[in-house]
């Protein structure tokens, strides 16, 4: 299996203090078994529970953790923006704090980088309530048809890149809508683009909050402004 010279793992947290330890630890495992120099990053989102406390515990105790905090919430978008601002190796990988999704996959991802730049996952069956799942879908086909993304998941957060492209992209989103964005500029800037299916798991530990009206509100109107910049090449 090919390794990685230098591999970022990171994930944004939002009162994940059931989840982030164990989060973090299977990510030191299954990053080890593929990367030569790994760092594992958690960035906590103005959290109100102990997870920024575990974070900072984690990082005090293991070298290769950090932990990053975000005061006030930025909420998923800026989570994201951060992790991705914060990384400091060749290659980023990141998913949820929820733990969701196995890391023992992450060489899935890595088969595909023969024939592509980023390389994401699609959820092979999503663990989710139905409306969330509804919403996925008729978000992800009008994103699809927006900006011709040939992406089956735009927001599985399962995805590998490279550091280039995060310092050549001028990401602007802070909500919800940071993975279409990241994609659609890949996409403007030539990237190739390769998917494959992963297993997504039901949450065991904290409470969803990523289908809030506000906040699915909110990525509708970034996402028409969106269009417009990458029309522009903004």
């Amino acid at each position: 299996m090919r390794r990685l010279p230098s591999l970022t793992i990171f994930f944004p947290c939002y009162n994940e203090e059931g989840n982030v330890e164990r989060v973090v630890r299977a990510a030191l495992e299954h990053g080890a078994a593929v990367a030569e120099d790994l760092e594992v990053l958690v960035v906590n989102d103005g959290s109100r529970d102990r997870t920024g406390e575990i974070a900072d515990r984690l990082s005090s105790e293991i070298p290769n953790v950090r932990a990053v905090h975000n005061r006030p919430n930025q909420g998923y978008g800026g989570a994201v923006a951060r992790g991705l601002s914060e990384a400091r190796k060749a290659w980023i990988f990141f998913s949820d704090g929820d733990g969701q999704f196995d890391l023992g996959e992450i060489p899935r991802l890595i088969e595909l980088l023969d024939r592509c730049d980023v390389a994401v996952g699609y959820r092979i069956r999503r663990a989710d309530p139905f409306i969330r799942r509804l919403n996925a879908f008729c978000w992800g086909t009008l994103v699809r048809t927006l900006f011709g993304l040939k992406v089956r998941d735009i927001d599985c957060a399962f995805k590998l890149l490279p550091r280039r492209l995060i310092e050549q992209v001028p990401l602007r989103s802070r909500s919800a809508l940071i993975s279409t964005e990241l994609l659609a500029r890949a996409q403007r800037l030539g990237y190739r683009i390769a998917e494959v299916g992963v297993n997504h798991y039901p949450r065991t530990a904290g409470v969803q909050t990523g289908a809030k009206p506000t906040v699915i509100l909110k990525a509708f109107v970034e996402l028409w402004k969106l269009r417009k910049q990458i029309l522009r090449g903004d």
